[in-house]
């Protein structure tokens, strides 16, 4: 490839830098080869490869703009669902005639869309045409022995400047300080408004004002919130990911006082959903970890956080970052430097964040270590890797884990032992082996084997395939095995499916042989463009129950104390679990006091999409792109049981509304121009599981509801004149999206008839 370059662009240092980057433009747009082939280019956007044709009287020149090399940079989000797709291109046609050229066009276009969903999308088209319009005799020929020379002698105050495009200081003019603009939008951001998409647009607003402000004006916002509003404003601050925002929250927060735990947690879950984190803020929390930190809950979370970090990092290229290195081994050496149930766990939950593959053989270990919450973290996190990286050994581990080869397993693990085995690409073997245990297996694990199966042949997964292949075996699948009764059961569906995204649901649910319910796990995924996203998984766990109503406990489950816990995964990160009761004394205080009202385990503000660019057009001018989407979050679940009714119940409530905004600005100081596109939406989602312990086989019933809800998407262009004048115009159209209770297999139906005529 060819090297073909301006050697110099003179102009004024003193004249304004938007004048000096469209002259850059019109030297830019002159530059022409007249052979066929690829050349690399200085010129207004950078250094970029070109690519020209040449036709009889016609060149056709195509800049290739994803190779342009240019000091601006901008950041988006690591997540492809939630990202921004840009498509771009640059043609510039030369009519040519006696070597002179009669006229250049040149047209580029850059269009972005938010990958969930495309109708969100801004366009910046720019054209440039030159024509010659006549000829005559310019000024004579200046001699000298080289251009800067010859430059100087026709005006001493030229000076060479680049060709490539200099950065404008946007000027703003009227533009309110932060703490003006925080008053402003305060009440959008007390708890009572989260639930109104004015809560997510006026946070989007805030990050960005948060964004341009200096260290002391963000801690005068800090100190000055009202305490209802300042999670939100913990929120806000952290999600800008700036110096100035860093330094001032770990100003504020006080980590050796543990009343702080909201305003703590809030500060390291908005780190670990971050957009783009940087080494820093994984430094940050490194120091935090090594200091006195006044909540045993915040030292969990910290470390845990880090994980996620760690993987996001490493998903940039930044797994050699001395920070990166540091954390890397702090957490793999983590499990085995302690013996503290607590810490190892929360080493494991770090590790299962981070998805090093360094972590697979401590997976491995753990998966058979004597401690059930142990199995369950490594193998669910097992599950979370590539199929590329479950090798062989990984596979033997889990199968002995499930098939009980060395020890016996809870019910529990080894359901989550099989979820691993279904879903990395099976051997005719393993499900063959799978399928001879049903019958075997505790009563309610038979069943749940029995409709897990069943519901990866209806929702042809990957391991469908193999999985029908092995039921042609008379004596793998035979009614003896598939007609177990019970309560326990397994079931995916749709939630959405469109054009950009679809989404998709997963229920789980294993009893205990008494009727108790063991575990639950509720999965959303959604993919687009070929990638996926977990953007939630709630995990509610109990044990030991049984001494409550009478009766026997399940093989290996005889010594469990009594326990009931939850636990979130949101947008593929891990957080720290929430325990319900913990010990036969609390569980029998919270059984008299429990009012059925739910504990909160995530509740807050996110940043979800996070997209910024400048984008340099052929003209010399810029265009700003930014992306944002905010989502307000409320997930909260509970646990009621009623001796004497012999009834439990357990609740996950989801409550979301989310706004995503894209603005594309062209900003000349004297003139400036844009679009701006955003929807908006408020959805709850609740799932209830009630179950009738009186006789067997129990009564379950399980209800899922979506609630109706609007989608509201909005238009805006806007220009202002030198003159003063300024143009506006909105577009704006809303959509109801019915409600619906999610389709759960027909003997869920069946059971809750009976369940809802048997309560009145």
């Amino acid at each position: 490839v060819q090297v073909n370059t301006a050697k110099g662009f003179y102009s004024y240092w003193a004249e304004p830098a938007t004048i000096k980057n469209l002259k850059r433009g019109l030297a830019s747009l002159l530059q022409l080869q007249l052979n066929t082939g690829k050349v690399i280019e200085n010129d207004v956007s950078g250094r970029c490869t070109v690519e020209y044709k040449a036709v009889k009287g016609q060149v056709t020149r195509t800049k290739l703009l994803e190779t342009c090399k240019t000091e601006e940079t901008g950041f988006t989000t690591h997540s492809q669902t939630l990202g921004v797709s840009k498509k771009s291109s640059s043609v510039t046609v030369f009519t040519l005639e006696d070597g002179f050229i009669r006229s250049a066009v040149a047209e580029e276009i850059h269009s972005l869309a938010v990958n969930a969903r495309r109708s969100a999308a801004a366009k910046v088209q720019s054209r440039q045409t030159l024509t010659l319009v006549g000829t005559e005799a310019g000024p004579l020929e200046a001699a000298g022995k080289d251009v800067a020379g010859v430059v100087k002698s026709v005006d001493a105050k030229l000076a060479a400047v680049g060709i490539v495009a200099e950065k404008v200081k946007s000027q703003c003019k009227g533009c309110p300080s932060l703490f003006d603009h925080w008053q402003t939008q305060q009440k959008q951001l007390e708890p009572e408004s989260l639930s109104k998409a004015t809560a997510p647009r006026s946070f989007l607003a805030l990050v960005q004002s948060i964004r341009k402000a200096s260290k002391d004006e963000i801690l005068k916002v800090l100190k000055s919130a009202s305490k209802t509003s300042l999670p939100q404003v913990v929120d806000a601050v952290t999600s800008a990911q700036t110096v100035a925002s860093l330094d001032a929250i770990l100003e504020f927060l006080n980590f050796t006082d543990a009343k702080g735990l909201i305003l703590q947690e809030r500060f390291l879950y908005a780190c670990g959903f971050a957009s783009h984190p940087n080494e820093k803020m994984l430094q940050a929390l490194l120091d935090i970890s090594k200091g006195k930190i006044g909540s045993t809950d915040i030292r969990e979370s910290v470390v845990i956080i880090m994980g996620a970090l760690v993987n996001k990092l490493c998903q940039k290229g930044g797994c050699n970052l001395p920070t990166v290195v540091q954390v890397k081994k702090m957490i793999l050496d983590g499990p085995d430097s302690t013996q503290v149930e607590s810490e190892v766990q929360m080493y494991l939950l770090a590790l299962k964040n981070s998805l090093l593959p360094e972590a697979i053989p401590v997976f491995i270990k753990y998966a058979e270590s004597e401690v059930g919450v142990y199995n369950t973290i490594a193998l669910t996190a097992l599950q979370r890797y590539d199929i590329s990286l479950i090798t062989d050994e990984v596979k033997r581990t889990v199968n002995r884990v499930y098939h009980q080869n060395r020890r016996i397993y809870e019910k529990n693990v080894r359901a989550a032992a099989a979820d691993v085995i279904l879903s990395s690409n099976p051997s005719y073997m393993e499900v063959k082996n799978l399928l001879l245990s049903i019958g075997n297996l505790p009563h309610e694990m038979n069943k749940y084997m029995v409709s897990k199966i069943q519901d990866v042949i209806r929702f042809q997964m990957p391991a469908s395939k193999v999985l029908r292949q092995a039921m042609k075996d008379m004596i793998s699948h035979n009614y003896e095995r598939f007609a177990k009764i019970g309560s326990s059961s397994s079931f995916s569906g749709f939630m959405a499916q469109s054009a950009d995204v679809t989404s998709t649901y997963s229920l789980d649910i294993l009893y205990s042989g008494s009727g108790v319910m063991r575990r639950s796990v509720m999965n959303i995924y959604g993919a687009s463009n070929g990638a996926v996203l977990h953007g939630l998984q709630v995990a509610i766990e109990a044990q030991g129950l049984e001494t409550l109503i009478a009766a026997t406990p399940d093989e290996g489950e005889e010594d469990l104390e009594s326990f009931a816990g939850m636990s979130a995964l949101l947008f593929d990160v891990q957080l720290r679990p929430v325990t319900f009761f913990k010990g036969y004394s609390d569980l029998m205080s919270k059984i008299f006091s429990m009012s059925g009202d739910p504990i909160n385990v995530v509740k807050g503000l996110i940043l979800l999409t996070d997209h910024s660019e400048v984008i340099q057009l052929q003209s010399g001018l810029k265009a700003s792109a930014e992306f944002q989407g905010g989502l307000a979050i409320d997930i909260s679940g509970g646990m009621e049981i009623s001796l004497w009714y012999r009834e439990s119940k357990t609740s996950i409530n989801n409550r979301y509304t989310l706004v995503v905004t894209g603005n594309i600005t062209v900003d000349m100081d004297f003139m400036r121009a844009g679009v701006e596109v955003s929807f908006e939406t408020e959805a709850s989602l609740d799932f209830i599981t009630t179950v009738q312990f009186s006789e067997y086989p129990f009564l379950v019933c399980i209800q899922m509801d979506k609630t109706t809800f609007p989608i509201r998407e909005y238009v805006t262009k806007y220009e202002s004149l030198p003159s003063g004048k300024s143009a506006v115009s909105r577009k704006s159209r809303k959509q109801l999206i019915p409600g619906s209770e999610f389709p759960l297999h027909q003997e869920n139906s069946n059971m809750c008839k009976r369940v809802f005529d048997s309560s009145w």
